[in-house]
């Protein structure tokens, strides 16, 4: 009864447009271009948006579809295979970047790529970013976009070796920011699409607030992003399951990652962080927020502004919901209102005329499953039709003309950007090939 109700009581997305939108041009088949509002380009380019998402009747709430994301085999589906590119940054940290597909060297050089980021403590192996980049990337000749793809796993993540008194939060942007550097030195012809996961999905939207007008992304997708960081703790802290389901589960995981790294401080055994890091790995199945306050806040960053008084310090300053009136691209931000982890959506989004807001009545926390006619019992991801739509109409069908951006040039050994010369990054490693299946052991996927 309760699943047939969960679907009866499916509402249509709900997509909050600002009262004046952006105006954007397009290309037309007949008229060659026209200038059109982005409201009614995302109306027209994106059908998948306003429909309504049906999920999975043995996944009925938020609840299901959010530990369907932990405990659902994905093994053999959206397979995917990258290759490795490791960058060592100029203040000694390493982020890990990886491509797909492997063998690209027949696309075009205009050929889009989507930029991703991934959740809290995930990877490029993470199922819910595979259930995008497979589709995104499959050949045109088998119904895919036909696009290349990487994927940022931030330090200490997915197998990235830690080489710095620093680890990676909500709201530290500037490796983002370095890995844009490389990938637009490599192809420099081909146009940046943003995707966001959760956490990455905060830092993902800081970045852009940041970088405005200079922004070398021509769009972004964010999904299930915590916004309000204090106020989504609180709420996810009011419950039982939230409490110690959820933010217990993801401390866990942060622990767990993090033993996996805290021997790389022994090369800093003064550092602030290596200390924090020497009490944070000792924790014993904390809230997130519990360990945010040993952890986070001293080593999610660079000074200034870190480190942090408190984990509501660090929280209040990393919440991307009060930079939403600096995006200037288009800005597509999806959330579901039965996700137990993220509670406050800000649907007004300051009324930015470059920001559309969609919030699901159904879908959990990164979950959007509904059912797969593959076979009885199997699902599949709903969200990867607006995504894609999103991400085909901005890259081919809308036009940006007479974009410049500072140059990148190569100063001993490092890309950086003209006038951002403190920043840089290098390569280091290029050979390794990472099957997009293989998790991480000790880690909870999904979370």
């Amino acid at each position: 009864m309760n699943s047939l109700f969960s679907w009866i009581s499916a509402r249509k997305t709900e997509v909050k447009h600002p009262s004046t939108s952006a105006t954007v041009t397009i290309r037309e088949q007949d008229t060659g271009t026209r200038r059109v509002s982005l409201q009614e380009f995302v109306e027209k380019r994106c059908p998948s948006l306003y429909s309504t998402f049906h999920p999975a009747w043995w996944l009925p709430s938020g609840h299901h579809q959010t530990l369907y994301c932990v405990v659902g085999d994905f093994s053999q589906r959206d397979k995917v295979v990258y290759k490795r590119t490791l960058l060592r940054l100029k203040d000694g940290g390493t982020i890990g970047l990886d491509f797909t597909p492997v063998d690209s060297g027949h696309m075009a050089p205009d050929t889009p790529i989507v930029v991703v980021l991934h959740g809290l403590t995930g990877g490029s192996y993470e199922s819910y970013v595979r259930a995008i980049l497979s589709p995104a990337c499959l050949p045109t000749s088998e119904g895919g976009l036909g696009y290349r793809a990487v994927v940022v796993n931030f330090r200490g993540c997915a197998g990235v070796p830690v080489t710095s008194p620093q680890m990676y939060s909500a709201g530290h942007t500037n490796d983002i920011r370095q890995a844009v550097f490389y990938i637009s030195a490599l192809f420099p012809d081909a146009p940046l699409l943003g995707l966001g996961f959760s956490l990455g999905a905060n830092v993902m939207t800081r970045y852009i607030a940041e970088e405005g007008q200079r922004c070398r992304l021509r769009s972004a997708c964010i999904l299930a992003c915590p916004w309000n960081l204090n106020a989504n703790n609180d709420k996810l802290n009011s419950t039982y399951l939230g409490l110690h389901v959820y933010s217990k589960g993801m401390g866990r995981n942060l622990v767990n990652m993090l033993k996996k790294s805290v021997h790389s401080f022994s090369h800093y055994p003064e550092h602030d962080v290596a200390k924090a890091a020497i009490k944070a790995v000792s924790l014993n199945r904390p809230a997130i927020d519990t360990f945010d306050d040993t952890f986070t806040r001293i080593a999610g960053g660079s000074s200034p502004p870190w480190p942090f008084a408190s984990a509501r310090d660090y929280y209040e300053y990393a919440s991307s919901h009060k930079v939403l009136g600096d995006v200037r691209i288009p800005f597509l931000a999806i959330n579901a209102s039965d996700d137990p982890v993220v509670q406050d959506v800000p649907m007004d989004a300051g009324e930015n005329e470059w920001v559309i807001m969609a919030l699901t009545s159904h879908g959990g926390h990164l979950g959007w499953f509904e059912v797969d006619d593959a076979g009885w019992g199997q699902v599949r991801k709903w969200i990867r039709h607006p995504v894609l739509e999103w991400f085909h109409a901005t890259a081919e069908v809308m036009i940006w003309d007479g974009l410049r951006y500072p140059d990148i040039h190569e100063i001993d050994g490092y890309f950086t950007e003209v006038g951002r010369e403190t920043l840089g990054c290098k390569v280091v490693n290029t050979e390794e090939i990472i099957r997009g299946t293989e998790g991480q052991a000790g880690l909870l996927p999904g979370l």
